[in-house]
């Protein structure tokens, strides 16, 4: 049965709304966080809260992968037999991945997929004046039936978000519809004069019997004035659902909601028997606006032009996995707002429900997708997932307002583009799997989804073109590295230009793009993967330019908001993909602050960029480059309290060489109606004669500086032997050049100081560092470079082909004549990559300094770095 009810209204005030209601049977939602077992055996028990994930250690330690696999949770709840009369839901807002549900030793359901919510009626299984045992099992496991497949995040496992009891009368708002809320928000007629809404409401009647019910709307606005209000009755026969739209008059001189301006209304809603007992109830923010996209023009809202300026999030959180308690996501969603950004796409699968409805009252734009990531399994129980995924997705994110986008694939080829094992006929096959199911989501979406814009990402690949898959969505993304991963930061205009030369009907949105940085390594000389925090500002702020000078680009979201857990990774910090515009912690990258000056105009704002300079290191009269950050044109910049420089703001920044004392430097910079102080604390070194200062560290075969939080010491970069001061006098980086800045990228075990063993001097036999005469301790670092080749995809480049270990290294290591290590032999003593650390304590006599000599015996040598501290 379907009815469709148009309501004519008119004004009335709250006070005629007073209506006192009787909770008699009011439908009862409980979090039942608390108290669960968890096993991973079915043995061994362990009490819990949720939300929990058995990843929480595995997912960061120097074990290559993690636990996939099972897990165990149970719980008792106790049921009254008040309750007898009701409906009983299990809510599970996300469990990753499949999850078999049991109520009393009764299987009722199984879910797959690992993002978005489902329920089940426990109804038939319930005991009641008794307590009731909930087992819950959890896999997971790689399925190649269940998305995601493959990418670049951890896949965490358990019971992640809020588990509900849910009790309800007979009659109430419907569960069942792919756990939504039971009912849909659709707008007309919407311009600035005035603006309509459509309610498309499920209800059930679980009794045996035809019953009436009235159903009241009543629209407040954000002051809490009513604008609408209307109760109707409506017929539903038994045991069925039905569906009833009620369209609801316009409002006239509506506010319009929008990033500057978000305005909200509120639709009640309260569905009572005849009697006017409440049996259920609900509310949903309602927000006037239109979207729409143009291939020459960009992205508009409410029918003016705005550039979409934004990030991609994932879920986790440092300490916590995905398992994050939900205050700590809401200040993430803080951030990213009082960022400036008006877009968040939610990467790569939907997000807790309560960020969304944050997003509405904030002002965020938002692009939510579902997991279909790198690789697509041809198979009808892969498709059928995904659908159900995306009707699940669709269903329960559609009435938020803020959500503009709704997405269903990112780099499908990508896995595809790095195979070097299926034959061009699978591969074809494969291709034409992922056109098929891309068709499949994309028509499903603009069914289930009107008034919304689809997207979906691809990775720098032609093959998106050339199968046509780019043409599917609304909007396209493109996830662009130039400057990372592919060729350089130039080089994104130039793709761009083509791609809208060679298809200039596509609407486009630069979906992905970011270096790794650590705010552990800074340099006055920023290169490509060098993870230093200079060269992730050079990037973004190029990228922002780019993006800004093409009026056909829709927009940027950055990757990403945080840095997120990644097992594979072996980067600065292993396990951690570190693009973030915020560390792991959520503490701001200097780069943040910079979207901040550029995105940020509701008031004067100024930031100077030296927070992570720990440990500044000048030799001589060297000055160090600084960054200042602000949305003012001009200011005056203070060098400890004298007048240092007048500056002019470009795009959002300036850039200072400063000429620092040793010991404490102030800077304070000051323009219209806003100041900013910083301390920077810097050793001057005017001769390495250990006077003010008895530590010296050498980051060898690097260009930046690296403080290492664990030895207390920043290490300052290499160089070629300088008389006076230090340096190689022969070898080269290893394994440097214009493309990779990194050295080896992996794990080094035994250690937190990748930044410092991942980059090496090769074939260095003599390097030379000129002490004055006195006893020192001298600590030597190595870390076996040669590794077996790998396939890692996620570089988006090549594959790499590295030396196997069996092709050892084998040299002598003396500190001047003084033999420390014979026959060093890192392949057959350490069969990982393991931080090797050789200390020995020296006396230089003289005016000698010290010489490390590295004296090949087979192959060539490598070093570190070097630790030097005075003991006389």
């Amino acid at each position: 049965m379907k009815s469709t009810i148009f309501f004519k209204t008119k004004y009335i005030t709250i006070a005629a709304l007073c209506i006192v209601y009787s909770l008699k049977n009011f439908s009862q939602q409980t979090i039942i966080n608390s108290g669960w077992q968890f096993s991973e055996n079915q043995t061994t028990w362990e009490t819990v809260n949720l939300p929990h994930t058995w990843n929480l250690l595995d997912a960061f330690d120097d074990k290559p992968g993690y636990r996939q696999g099972f897990g165990y949770y149970k719980k008792q709840v106790f049921i009254p037999s008040e309750e007898k009369n009701n409906i009983h839901y299990l809510k599970f807002n996300a469990v990753n991945q499949e999850a078999i549900v049991f109520v009393n030793g009764q299987k009722i359901g199984n879910h797959k997929g690992g993002y978005t919510a489902f329920n089940f009626d426990i109804s038939a299984f319930v005991n009641y004046d008794a307590y009731n045992l909930i087992e819950v099992t959890v896999d997971n496991s790689y399925n190649e039936n269940i998305p995601p497949l493959d990418a670049d995040f951890t896949f965490y496992g358990g019971i992640y978000r809020d588990v509900e009891l849910i009790s309800l009368p007979k009659q109430h708002f419907s569960l069942d519809d792919f756990a939504s809320d039971g009912f849909y928000i659709n707008y007309y007629n919407i311009s600035e004069e005035k603006a309509g809404v459509e309610l498309t409401s499920i209800l059930n009647n679980k009794a045996s019997i035809n019953l009436k019910t009235k159903l009241r709307l009543d629209l407040f606005d954000a002051e809490g004035n009513v604008a609408k209000t209307r109760t109707e009755t409506l017929k539903l026969p038994a045991e069925t659902s039905n569906e009833f739209k009620i369209k609801l008059p316009e409002v006239y001189s509506p506010k319009l909601w929008s990033p500057e301006t978000p305005y909200l209304y509120q639709l009640k809603l309260v569905l009572m028997d005849e009697n006017e007992h409440i049996l259920d109830s609900k509310s949903v923010n309602i927000g006037f606006r239109w979207a729409s996209i143009d291939a020459e023009k960009g992205f508009f809202l409410n029918g003016k032009p705005i550039k979409l300026i934004g990030v991609n999030r994932h879920q986790d959180y440092e300490g916590y996995g995905n398992a994050v308690p939900l205050e700590l996501q809401k200040k993430d969603i803080q951030l990213i707002k009082e960022m400036g950004a008006n877009l968040l796409r939610n990467a790569h699968y939907p997000q807790s429900r309560e960020l969304y409805e944050m997003c509405d009252k904030l002002g965020i734009l938002v692009w939510t997708e579902i997991p279909v990531v790198n690789k697509v399994t041809d198979s009808e129980a892969f498709f059928d997932i995904c659908i159900n995924m995306q009707k699940e997705h669709i269903k329960q994110y559609y009435n938020y307002p803020s959500v503009v986008m709704f997405g269903y694939m990112n780099e499908i080829f990508l896995r595809l583009a790095f195979d070097n094992k299926s034959t061009l006929e699978e591969k074809n096959q494969l291709k034409k799997a992922s056109l098929k199911l891309a068709n499949h989501l994309e028509n499903l979406t603009r069914k289930l989804a009107p008034n919304h814009i689809t997207v979906m990402a691809c990775h720098l690949n032609d093959v998106y073109n050339e199968t046509g898959i780019a043409d599917i969505p609304m909007l396209l993304g493109w996830n662009l590295y130039f400057g990372w991963y592919d060729k350089d930061i130039p080089d994104l205009g130039d793709f761009l230009d083509d791609q809208h030369k060679r298809y200039p009907k596509r609407s486009l949105l630069l979906s992905e793009y970011g270096p790794g940085a650590d705010v552990r390594v800074y340099t006055r000389t920023p290169k490509k993967f060098d993870f230093s925090t200079e060269y992730q500002a050079k990037l973004h702020q190029s990228y922002f330019q780019q993006i800004i000078e093409r009026p056909f680009m829709t927009g940027m979201t950055a990757w990403n908001f945080a840095d997120f857990g990644s097992e594979f990774r072996g980067d600065a910090i292993p396990h951690v993909n570190q693009k973030g515009l915020v560390n792991y912690d959520r503490t701001p990258k200097e780069i943040y602050y910079w979207y901040k000056s550029v995105l940020d105009k509701n008031r004067p704002f100024l930031h100077i960029a030296t927070h992570y300079l720990s440990g500044l290191t000048l030799f001589g009269n060297e000055t160090y480059p600084i960054q200042i950050y602000s949305n003012q044109k001009t200011a005056s910049v203070f060098l400890n309290d004298k007048k240092f420089e007048d500056i002019i703001f470009n795009e959002g920044f300036e850039t200072i060489n400063m000429l620092f004392v040793n010991g404490i430097n102030q800077i304070k910079v000051i323009s219209e109606g806003v100041s900013d102080t910083k301390n920077v604390e810097v050793l001057r070194i005017d001769a390495l004669d250990f006077n003010n200062f008895n530590r010296l560290g050498i980051n060898m075969g690097s260009h930046f500086y690296f403080t290492d939080e664990t030895k207390g010491i920043t290490f300052v970069p290499d160089q070629p032997y300088i008389k006076g001061w230090y340096g190689y006098a022969n070898g080269e980086p290893f394994g440097m050049s214009k493309d990779k800045n990194q050295g080896i990228p992996h794990d080094i075990k035994n250690s937190t100081s990748e930044p410092l063993f991942q980059t090496m001097l090769e074939g260095c036999t003599s390097y030379k560092i000129d002490v004055p005469k006195g006893k020192y301790k001298v600590s030597l670092y190595f870390v076996e470079p040669q590794i077996k080749p790998i396939d890692n995809i996620y570089n988006l480049s090549k594959t790499s082909t590295e030396t196997d270990v069996k092709n050892q290294r084998i040299f002598d290591v003396y500190l001047n004549d003084k033999l420390i290590q014979k026959q060093f032999n890192m392949a057959k003593e350490y069969h990982e990559k393991y931080g090797i650390t050789i200390t020995n304590n020296i006396n230089v006599n003289r005016n000698e300094g010290l010489t490390i000599s590295l004296q090949p015996i087979e192959g060539r040598p490598v070093i570190s770095g070097v630790l030097i501290e005075k003991l006389d």
